[in-house]
């Protein structure tokens, strides 16, 4: 579908897609999120694995190529439907997923790895979320996901502090199921990937669908539209646009509270 997004089949039963857009360190653009929810919804394979190219999993969504029109456009284009869908697709996908997390996995980056079911990262990796350095409010759907990976403390210093931790902190907290060697990692995913593709269909399927379930986070709807509106609300603020522009300017920002 698009050069950015690799598929590769590396063992039977497997699907391999490769992050590749090295001039934005992996950062997911809507080229590449359309892909990736495309694959999603038409891929068969029993296990699929995603993973980056070079040092880097993937920097996140792609904040950098906003114009300044985007800002005056509504948040819901700005940035929601496609990484939301893309992750909504990935997540029902009938198979198990795996995150092959060769490199540093940051913001939506590392929202992509959660929705995997399972994680391997390399050694020497850094994992972290800096909405709180940009002036973003979180979404109440990604939110979840965290707490519902690595629980509520550990998604509050996340989120409250805004800095990067290693792959063993983040096996820690959670993150990963397991940290190994950079240069076993392809090795050791695969071996993975073509265990789970080994077995029954049936009991995959029927495994992942009972776990998504049991997971799935059911909000009233009044409650889910204010999440929505509080989430909107930072894209118009004064804090958001400076936190973007401090981020592409390499800079501290100047935080005005509004």
């Amino acid at each position: 579908m698009t050069e950015k997004l690799q598929l590769d089949e590396p063992a039977e039963g497997v699907a391999r897609l490769t992050i590749a857009n090295p001039e934005r360190r992996g950062a997911l653009d809507h080229e590449i999120l359309d892909a990736l929810a495309g694959h999603a919804r038409t891929l068969d394979a029993r296990c699929v694995v995603i993973r980056g190219s070079g040092d880097v999993f993937s920097a996140g969504y792609d904040i950098g190529n906003l114009s300044e029109q985007e800002f005056e456009e509504s948040a819901e284009r700005l940035v929601a439907h496609p990484f939301h869908d893309a992750l909504e697709a990935l997540e029902a996908y009938r198979y198990p997923v795996i995150a092959e997390v060769n490199g540093h996995a940051i913001g939506g980056g590392l929202e992509l790895a959660l929705t995997a079911d399972i994680r391997v990262a390399a050694s020497g990796v850094r994992m972290g979320m800096p909405p709180a350095k940009l002036g973003l409010i979180y979404s109440h759907t990604g939110l979840a996901k965290f707490i519902d990976v690595c629980g509520p403390a550990n998604t509050a210093e996340l989120f409250f502090v805004g800095r990067t931790v290693d792959a063993e902190r983040a096996r820690e907290m959670g993150l990963v199921n397991r940290v190994v060697e950079p240069g076993e990692l392809d090795e050791r995913v695969l071996d993975l990937a073509a265990e789970i593709a080994s077995n029954a269909p049936l009991s995959l399927a029927g495994n992942k669908r009972m776990l998504r379930e049991l997971r799935r986070l059911r909000l009233p709807a009044d409650l889910e539209s204010e999440l929505v509106e509080l989430r909107e609300s930072c894209f118009a603020s004064e804090d958001f646009r400076e936190g973007v522009r401090a981020f592409t300017e390499k800079r501290k920002p100047v935080w005005r509270g509004r």
